[in-house]
């Protein structure tokens, strides 16, 4: 459905802009140390907002908006609800470790989050590609701002200061990208842009030369090698509430401006972009499970990790096409990335909330020793803790294994020789990742304790922080529903 000025596609964002003003004004009246009122406020926005986003998501209807610059779409919807979630999450888990670190003096480590999203989700329903750019820079600008908010902490100024500078070099090369893209086609639409392309009537080479541009700056979002090397030096200097900020909920709008612009907007181009996320995926399995072997301190391991787990996002979009068809394509195998990403971040949220709890008051839980015996200490959150990890390595019954089984499965539906190879290579590098994983499982149950303190976490921390790990059990046990989820979505998105 088309329709010139429909404030019904974009109502949930309209809400969170509105309420993430008025709780930055409410803020300042605020003299509490730990921001309970902004807290509230902030949670009780969240939840709102995830709700109105999942309710136009089950209403399966697709909505192009304000002159076709705005899309919402199931796929679209869900991910944003998904986001909202995330952040949700990572609020309440951050909350108790960013008061005891000063970062709750005024009300930016919450009003700046809700911008965060706000960008997700701007890029994640942008139909048009300067509505997606303005959507990334919204994210990335409060990202840069949230990890330097330790002014005082000479480490968190330095991760912000590379974040910063590598993330102004990727946005350049999607922006240059973009504007050749539009240089060939004639249109930042990108509904019209794929039938400019599908047309054939433009030169090729202009058309790859700029997309080799945009899949650079969407590699850097993601985190894939060679555009990796922001995220362990980010994700060891930043205040780890932040580090779980930008390396969970932002993979999901990531996730969704590589559907919009890839699938939506170059299909026909996909023989040419399938093989640069080739090579993004197979560098990304190899230097991030080889990588994090050599590393002691855990934040740096699980950066990593990260890059690892988005590589094999990549074999899932890469092998979305069938038969070299650039206008055919595979659904499920779309549908698998997504299952994937959002499966990823379900665990990335835990392994991090666990990390917050054992950083107390003027201690960093950054090493790996750190967690030594923690089975003694807390035997919940260290099984929440290996939940984790195992889910992670891919080991079932946990949701990361059927996670990495659909990819798979999708990988070798292609029928592609080459495909069939790359499966067995990305098993191989999950074996070799497995190590890195059990070591630190190792650590947790057999070492000794640093100290023979328990762990003790607010309520809301420990509520959530058990739902999590359930649903990491739970969705390994009983994938269908939300596989079938994303599927639909996927498919209401393509038209199929």
């Amino acid at each position: 459905m088309i329709d010139k000025l429909s404030w019904i596609a974009v109502y949930p964002d309209i809400v969170l802009l509105v309420m993430a003003c008025v709780i930055a004004l409410l803020d300042l009246g605020i003299k509490s140390p730990m921001r309970g009122t902004t807290y509230v406020f902030t949670l009780l926005t969240l939840a709102v907002v995830a709700y109105m986003q999942a309710d136009l998501a089950l209403s399966e209807t697709t909505i192009y908006a304000f002159g076709n610059m705005v899309v919402s779409d199931p796929m679209g919807n869900w991910l944003k609800c998904f986001a909202t979630v995330a952040v949700m999450v990572t609020l309440v888990y951050g909350r108790p470790y960013a008061g005891h670190r000063g970062m709750l003096r005024g009300g930016e480590f919450f009003t700046l989050s809700m911008f965060a999203l706000l960008g997700m989700s701007v890029m994640i329903s942008g139909n048009n590609l300067l509505v997606i750019y303005t959507g990334l820079e919204l994210l990335t600008l409060s990202s840069y701002a949230l990890v330097a908010l330790r002014r005082d902490n000479a480490t968190a100024t330095e991760a912000a200061m590379k974040y910063f500078v590598l993330g102004a070099l990727a946005s350049g090369f999607l922006l240059y990208g973009m504007s050749m893209l539009y240089g060939a086609t004639g249109t930042l639409d990108i509904t019209t842009m794929f039938k400019a392309i599908a047309s054939g009537q433009i030169r090729h080479q202009v058309l790859v030369f700029g997309l080799v541009f945009v899949v650079a700056g969407l590699g850097f979002k993601l985190g894939a090698v060679p555009f990796h090397m922001w995220i362990p030096d980010v994700y060891q200097g930043a205040p780890t509430a932040i580090t779980l900020l930008i390396g969970g909920a932002p993979k999901l709008a990531a996730f969704g401006i590589v559907m919009r612009l890839l699938v939506e907007g170059m299909l026909p181009l996909a023989f040419d972009w399938q093989q640069m996320l080739l090579v993004l995926s197979i560098g990304s399995l190899v230097v991030g499970n080889l990588v994090a072997i050599a590393q002691t301190n855990f934040k740096r391991m699980l950066g990593y990790s990260t890059i690892s787990q988005m590589g094999f996002v990549l074999l899932g979009l890469m092998s979305g096409v069938v038969n070299g068809d650039a206008l055919s394509f595979a659904a499920n195998a779309y549908s698998s990335a997504m299952f994937y990403v959002v499966t990823y971040v379900l665990t990335t949220l835990a392994s991090f909330g666990v990390l917050l709890l054992l950083s107390q008051e003027g201690f960093e839980s950054e090493e790996i020793a750190d967690l030594a015996g923690l089975n003694q200490r807390s035997p919940l959150y260290a099984g929440v803790m290996a939940v984790c990890l195992l889910s992670l390595a891919g080991i079932p019954p946990l949701v990361g294994f059927y996670a990495k089984l659909a990819v798979l499965q999708a990988l070798i539906a292609s029928g592609q020789n080459i495909h069939l190879a790359i499966a067995v290579f990305a098993v191989l590098m999950s074996l070799i990742g497995a190590f890195y994983y059990l070591r630190v499982i190792k650590v947790m149950y057999f070492d000794s304790p640093i100290t023979a303190s328990s762990v003790v976490a607010p309520l809301d921390v420990r509520i959530v922080l058990c739902l999590n790990g359930a649903l990491i059990l739970g969705l390994g046990l009983l994938p269908g529903g939300l596989l079938a989820l994303c599927g639909n979505a996927v498919r209401r998105m393509l038209g199929t």
